[in-house]
């Protein structure tokens, strides 16, 4: 009685697991995949590059406590699902001197990225 007790706690818990993992939408796996090792969606301590909770609409550099470089400080945009695509497709090419040194040559994954971080973004009001 007690295997059988174990054996459909353990098979619940391995569905809801896989449950869990299919809900997920390419961009937030890819994320998890690509961009965690160094940042966060909700702030956390002990990451190399800033929390990205909100970055759509964000002013590039802008979070306060984190040490930007000094061309992340310096570039005067807003992050937009496009801004971020070029970020990705070339961080040194949109901001000199930036510390991000990964790019994603995929246009398809920097697209369901952007489309990920605009999802944990407040919405935009329309200019």
């Amino acid at each position: 009685m007690a295997y059988r007790l174990l054996l459909t706690t353990t098979l619940a818990l391995a569905c809801a697991a896989a449950s869990s993992a299919l809900a997920a939408s390419p961009g937030e796996t890819l994320f998890q995949q690509r961009c965690s090792v160094c940042h966060s969606i909700e702030p956390a301590a002990g990451k190399m590059g800033p929390p990205l909770k909100g970055v759509i609409g964000r002013p590039a550099g802008s979070v306060a406590g984190y040490g930007y470089s000094d061309g992340m400080k310096k570039a005067h945009f807003a992050w937009t699902t496009a801004q971020v695509d070029k970020f990705l497709k070339g961080p040194a090419q949109l901001v000199p001197g930036t510390k991000m040194m990964v790019s994603i040559g995929d246009a398809q994954q920097r697209a369901a990225l952007a489309a990920y971080l605009a999802s944990q973004s407040p919405a935009q009001p329309r200019k």
